[in-house]
């Protein structure tokens, strides 16, 4: 199994990043080991990828509407708006199974839209005993390279789907394309499906709507292109937002800060 290491240099933190095995390559992006040492605040923008977390050693809180949460052993969370502020406390291990966009319906009958904005404990989806069983190998596990072993397993034996819904698929290529600017009318039509249909079945499977999904690709492909040497409005207008206003409103929503603070302090996920 390849195995990717990297190291936050501010932080006591270290990310180990696995890829899945054939089976599961169509589904999800990667597994992922995160360690925090001496504790630290991670900001986690939106993305557009449904996610399983397994904390097998330490505590977790997050900001919740205001309020610090500890969040359960094992969580699955939805697509999401808005940044969020999670604080890993020192010695505090976690599994991440990131998926593909779309790929956890593959794994789960429930409609995935419902998840949008929330993590939820993973024994709301499955049988705590089973549940019990997979956080009992993980933190009892000799070391992350079977923790990853146990976590694959697990994730065969849910394996519902043999193959992804190519219509969702299609769109979602197709609006990471364009970046997100795509009218949903003019991509429902070049699918030769009502923009009504498409929206549903694009919900069930993404865990968002197309528009909701298009709006985290657009900003997200402003600030991975972002350069000190270009103009926030030209930004701004490369993303398609011709109206200022407009563009500071949804870019504050998805991090949470103005264009100028985000970029002034550089650090988040």
């Amino acid at each position: 199994m390849d195995k990717q290491h990297e190291s936050l240099p501010l932080e006591a933190m270290k990310i180990e990043r696995y890829i899945p095995g054939d089976m599961l390559k169509p589904f999800i992006k990667t597994f992922m080991i995160i360690e925090s040492r001496d504790g630290m605040v991670s900001n986690i923008l939106p993305d557009t990828s449904l996610v399983i977390a397994f904390r097998f050693r330490g505590t977790v809180t997050a900001m919740i509407e205001g309020q610090q949460h500890v969040m359960a052993p094992s969580v699955i969370s939805g697509i999401r708006r808005s940044a969020r502020a999670m604080e890993y406390a020192s010695d505090t291990a976690n599994l991440l199974i990131v998926f593909h966009e779309a790929g956890a319906a593959a794994f789960f009958r429930e409609p995935l839209h419902e998840l949008s904005d929330i993590s939820l404990s993973l024994d709301t989806l499955m049988k705590g005993s089973e549940l019990a069983v997979i956080e009992e190998q993980l933190a009892e596990a000799d070391d992350d390279l079977q923790r990853i072993r146990i976590a694959e397993k697990w994730m065969l034996s849910k394996l519902k789907a043999p193959a992804a819904d190519q219509l969702v698929q299609h769109a979602i290529q197709t609006i990471q394309l364009t970046h997100g600017t795509i009218r949903m009318k003019d991509l429902a039509g070049s699918l030769y499906i009502s923009q009504d249909a498409f929206e549903k079945r694009f919900r069930r499977q993404a865990g968002a709507s197309p528009k909701q999904f298009s709006s985290i690709v657009r900003i997200k492909h402003l600030i991975d292109g972002y350069s000190q040497t270009k103009s926030l409005t030209d930004a701004a207008l490369s993303a398609g937002y011709f109206d200022q206003a407009h563009f500071i409103k949804d870019f504050k929503a998805f991090t949470g800060k103005t264009p100028q603070d985000f970029f002034r302090e550089g650090q988040y996920w």
